[in-house]
């Protein structure tokens, strides 16, 4: 097993990302590592709507145990809320960043901390979530402090969903709001935090403070914390496509659940 994450790789040294398999050589000491893991295309497979995603069997049990083998330091980080993430895995909880960095959970039976950001004004939130009528196949789902518009029932839409919140963010320039393209969705957040601010504030926080994040995501919306890895001496892992920036990649979700299988066996096979 290699001793040092910074060893296996290096965001500088790998112009290229690579793709890894459960039997690749990126084994980190979980020791001395924090696992920071996206959920919706990144652990968990998409489906067409996010009610219908679904935990496969053994999943909570691996991250439960990656969980203690790393002392604690081991964090969802998600656009959904902490309420969902939570629905989603029940009975399991894990710490987490949900909302876009909006909440905060720093052990799995914990109470939610450094919730810094303001709820969506209403009268915003309700014209937006107007805009889920231009189709059938819409689906508005309101996470308090964003308004997310999913689109992938009704691929069609998409022109015409973007082109309503240009229309609005237009109509209130001042408004202090985000726009987040994702996998089918439209997501419309307060702007002044995201998930990069979210995984700084978790990592000023023990048991993750002083350690190596390993973070794993799939989209738009993980960019910014692949963009902070170098900062902490991390490393950035991307799923199903070659975000630029990262040193290595997974095809699909279920390359990353049998790559943190694979931690498990590594760690037993040392010990």
């Amino acid at each position: 097993m290699n001793e040092d994450v910074a060893e296996v790789s290096s965001q500088n040294d790998s112009p290229a990302p690579e793709r890894v398999s459960a039997a690749s050589e990126l084994a980190p000491r979980l020791d001395q590592c924090a696992l920071l893991l996206d959920i919706d295309g990144t652990l968990l497979d998409l489906a067409p709507t996010p009610r219908e995603v679904w935990v496969p069997p053994g999943l909570a049990t691996t991250l439960n145990r990656l969980r203690k083998k790393t002392a604690g330091a081991l964090a969802l980080v998600s656009g959904r809320s902490l309420n969902d993430i939570d629905r989603i895995f029940f009975p399991a909880l894990f710490p987490a960043v949900g909302g876009h960095g909006a909440e905060m959970r720093l052990a799995a039976d914990g109470e939610a901390v450094a919730a810094h950001a303001p709820p969506m004004d209403q009268e915003l939130k309700r014209r937006l979530a107007a805009i889920a009528n231009l189709s059938p196949g819409i689906l508005l789902e309101d996470k308090g402090y964003s308004l997310a518009l999913h689109y992938r029932l009704a691929p069609h839409a998409e022109q015409a969903i973007y082109e309503a919140v240009s229309l609005i963010r237009a109509d209130l320039p001042d408004a202090p709001i985000e726009v987040l393209p994702g996998k089918c969705v439209c997501e419309i957040k307060h702007s002044g935090f995201n998930k990069a601010s979210g995984v700084i504030e978790l990592m000023s926080h023990p048991p993750f403070k002083g350690r190596r994040p390993i973070f794993i995501g799939d989209d738009v919306t993980d960019e910014s914390v692949f963009a902070i890895m170098p900062g902490f001496g991390g490393l950035s892992i991307s799923v199903g496509r070659r975000a630029a920036g990262v040193a290595h990649h997974f095809d699909a979700p279920g390359e990353v659940r049998a790559w943190l299988a694979g931690l498990l066996d590594g760690e037993t096979a040392a010990e």
